[in-house]
């Protein structure tokens, strides 16, 4: 029988959460851990490095307005959960548990709270998100991807570390490739994704931005999106009008090095894409999910603003005419890309996991 150190990992089933996880899992069993994954029916999708004999399914619920009927629904499957990662504590017995965000990691942090256990969350947002905002007073240590996410909070600053966002090593073999911006007459290759599950906004967007480009533009024009399947005819028959060369997908695999390999990126700004674009150092054009509560994909893409690696649109914003103008002063002026990369690259983190797995053993005192 095995005797190394078992660290749990719980993770929401959505590639934002399970990315991170992954990537510190990785380092973990460099050290010599064993790891287990705790998550929902979603994460069999996204993860290649947990195996199914590595992930235990616990069962749980997404907070979701206030209805009665639904608040009953939620805190009962969230109960249910809670008893099924208690018992899964007891038969592990793993010397800490680590939450990466979403509900599915409460039923598990609450175990291990109950049971003792040193547990750790880690956001990779500007803000915390809900599930974690809610387990931050329960658990020994939080790591988080970006300086003075607590500091306004006297009761959790002094649990925060700021360590990263943990990459993949996919990621990282992606950020050794130096970024080379397109000839003003050779292709120009354009990368549109809308996060793990996609975007509508993108599809409705991106096909009539591109039919307003200068004919001479859309020859150049080498172009990947992420596609919902419910959206593909109609996204592909635009762009099959035009003749524009089109790779059409629900899901990339090989996300990252389809980012290496791109001049711009246009995409939503999770908390994983946007640290994926700073580690990698690509320049992209950031949209903000509309309606967040926590208005987080609004602030990570600010991160990116800011340090002059992103353009930061609003969606009310993210107009046709608007994408097609921005496209067209990239493409006539090439260098700026080049800038927009290495400032992207200089807020970027590729140690989060040796940085966050440090985090895990000193809490754990292993």
């Amino acid at each position: 029988m095995d005797t190394a150190p078992l660290i749990l990992l719980a993770a929401g089933g959505t590639g934002g959460h399970l990315f991170p996880a992954e990537a510190l899992g990785v380092e973990l069993v460099k050290r010599g851990y064993r790891v287990r994954l705790v998550t929902d029916s979603r994460a069999v999708r996204y993860s290649g490095f947990f195996s199914q004999d590595m992930i235990d399914v616990v069962q749980s619920e997404t907070v979701r307005g206030r209805n009665p009927l639904q608040l009953a629904h939620t805190a009962i499957m969230l109960a249910t959960g809670t008893l099924a990662a208690f018992n899964l504590m007891r038969r592990l017995k793993p010397k800490a548990v680590v939450g990466f965000g979403g509900y599915p990691t409460v039923p598990p942090l609450i175990a291990a709270r109950a049971c003792g256990i040193p547990s750790i969350i880690h956001d990779a947002n500007a803000v915390l998100g809900r599930a974690n905002r809610f387990l931050a007073r329960y658990v020994r240590a939080i790591g988080t991807s970006l300086p003075g996410v607590l500091d306004r909070d006297g009761a959790l600053a002094g649990k925060a570390t700021t360590v990263g966002t943990p990459m993949r090593p996919a990621i990282l073999a992606a950020a050794a490739e130096s970024y080379v911006p397109p000839d003003k007459t050779g292709p120009f290759r354009l990368l549109v994704v809308g996060g793990s599950q996609g975007a509508r906004v993108m599809s409705d967007i991106v096909p009539l931005a591109i039919k307003r480009l200068e004919p001479s533009l859309w020859n150049r024009l080498v172009l990947t999106q992420q596609v919902r399947e419910e959206d593909m005819s109609r996204v592909r028959s635009v762009y099959d009008r035009l003749k524009i060369k089109a790779e059409l997908a629900p899901f990339f695999t090989d996300l990252p090095a389809r980012l290496a390999s791109n001049h711009l990126i246009v995409s939503r700004s999770g908390a994983g894409t946007v640290a994926e674009l700073a580690g990698i150092g690509r320049p992209s054009i950031l949209v903000p999910l509309l309606g967040a509560i926590d208005q987080d994909q609004f602030a990570n893409a600010g991160v990116l603003s800011l340090a002059g690696g992103a353009i930061r649109v609003v969606q009310t914003d993210f107009t046709p005419d608007r994408l097609a103008v921005e496209i067209s002063a990239f493409a006539a002026e090439p260098a700026r890309l080049e800038v927009m990369a290495k400032a992207a690259r200089s807020v970027g983190r590729l140690d989060a996991a040796e940085r966050l797995a440090d985090l895990v053993a000193k809490t754990a005192g292993i």
